[in-house]
């Protein structure tokens, strides 16, 4: 057995089957794959919440000793850079490697980061530990999307990135009991524990997509493996809808084969500037939104709204999982029944609704504090989150995925990604010392951004939804 990265998996015809006779496409195995695959959202999401409720442990802060809220904001975010490196490798990994070798890829520097996480004794450790960590994340982030596209039919492409994003909100949903669970522990320690429990799924997600997981029938094609592509898709999607789609991606790969591979610069030239632009914005708005101001610095965001008891506030960071988990299973079914604009418009106005109702409920702890009113702020979150659970949450990861022709795709989904981190890692960044700054105001400035996503959603966007990914272009005005 080659134990190669660059070696990937044979798909070979089955040699029990009947060449003649069509073969139906198996759901199992569609179903199997985009879940097994997703596992790597779930390391996604268990990363992003884990860290919100620890940094706020004032048994952390004093082993840690961060000098000011820069320097809790960098042990947070830097985990944001070490993403945007990650995610941007993936422009030329995914293509040179596999989609499915680079998440091998991917888990084992994952690994390596959690690992000095757990075992830190200063900011600085941890924090090199994030950015390693953030290595793997960021190309999981762009890599599981990008391989779930590629596998999926046409008419359901949404509802397995919907499972991806419950998923990834099981992790956070686990992350935020674990941590409350811990933290329950008299030690100075109990944090490192966590952290380390990480480790466990992204050893069984790399050693199963290494072994078990196929090659994108999309990626063999675009590598000349046109027989193990075809064959790929017959196991996927069925003799007949195998056929139609082989012919859509020969026809596709024909026609980028006269224009020939693309570059980095490439992707900023017409006409594909415009998908470039709209996979960057897009992504962009997901993070400058506010989802992760709120994420990572929940119990802050509580106690700000006059919950000074830090159990209840933690248990209250608890129910944002326990929303997030729920609310993800609606684009599962729902998804690909309205259109990606549809569903960004509807969530964009709720977001705006929760940051305005958390200002409004922080300004009057502010002015009323010890009012069992502002209990209210409670609300809020689990609102905003419901909102953009079914809507950017599946939306700003899917669209980057399908909008880009077949040898742009790797690349374009990679710099959508980027987008987001850079977005995250700003966002996380400044929170914390805007907030101290100007407290409520921050959320308001949030609303505003939300504002300006609805405009940006409403005008610019083109509907994708139904539309095969070899048929985009057209869609697009590319041809």
């Amino acid at each position: 057995m080659n134990f190669s990265l660059k070696s990937t998996r044979r798909v070979l015809p089955v040699t029990s089957a009947e060449p003649t006779v069509p073969r139906p496409g198996s759901k199992a195995l569609l179903y199997g794959l985009s879940a097994f695959t997703s596992i790597g959202a779930l390391l996604f999401g268990y990363d992003q919440g884990v860290m919100g409720v620890i940094v706020a442990d004032s048994r952390w802060l004093n082993l840690m000793r961060p000098q000011n809220s820069w320097v809790t904001g960098a042990v947070v975010s830097m985990y944001d850079i070490g993403c945007f490196i990650g995610a941007l490798s993936t422009g030329h990994l995914s293509d040179s490697l596999g989609r499915e070798r680079l998440i091998t890829l991917a888990t084992i520097i994952f690994s390596i980061g959690a690992v000095i996480q757990a075992a830190s004794y200063s900011v600085v450790q941890i924090t090199i530990g994030r950015v390693i960590l953030g290595l793997g994340v960021g190309a999981c982030a762009a890599g599981v999307p990008l391989y779930l596209s590629e596998i999926a039919p046409a008419d359901i492409r949404g509802r397995l990135i919907g499972i991806e994003q419950m998923v990834l909100c099981f992790g956070e949903l686990v992350a935020f009991w674990t941590n409350y669970g811990f933290n329950y522990l008299e030690s100075e320690n109990w944090w490192r524990i966590p952290i380390s429990i990480q480790v466990l799924p992204a050893i069984i997600l790399g050693v199963g997509c290494f072994f078990w997981v196929m090659p994108s029938p999309r990626w063999l094609a675009l590598q000349d493996r046109r027989d193990e592509a075809y064959e790929a898709l017959v196991r996927l999607h069925g003799t007949d809808q195998a056929i139609i789609e082989m012919d859509m991606l020969d026809h596709a790969l024909e026609a980028e084969k006269v224009k020939g591979m693309s570059s980095w610069a490439d992707m900023f030239k017409r006409p594909y500037v415009k998908l470039t632009f709209l996979a960057m914005v897009l992504q962009s708005f997901q993070q400058i939104t506010g989802t992760n101001s709120i994420l990572y610095y929940t119990p802050t965001l509580f106690k700000k709204g006059g919950i000074s008891n830090a159990h209840t506030a933690n248990l209250a960071t608890g129910g944002v999982g326990i929303v997030l988990f729920v609310s993800a299973f609606i684009p599962i079914f729902y998804f690909d029944r309205l259109g990606r604009k549809t569903w960004l418009q509807i969530g964009t106005i709720g977001m705006l609704c929760a940051m305005i109702g958390i200002a409004v409920l922080q300004w009057h702890a502010e002015h009323f504090p010890g009012n069992t009113g502002n209990y209210a702020i409670i609300v809020f979150p689990y609102l905003f989150y419901f909102f953009f659970n079914i809507s950017w949450g599946v939306a700003a990861w899917i669209y980057p995925s399908e909008i880009f022709p077949i040898n742009m795709r790797a690349k374009g989904n990679a710099l959508g990604t980027c987008a987001n981190w850079i977005s995250c890692y700003i966002v996380a960044q400044v929170s914390p010392v805007i907030a101290d700054a100007i407290n409520w105001g921050l959320y308001i400035i949030y609303a505003g951004i939300c504002c300006l996503a609805f405009v940006f959603v409403r005008f610019m966007l083109v509907e994708t939804r139904g539309v095969s990914l070899e048929d985009m272009s057209q869609r697009s005005g590319l041809m």
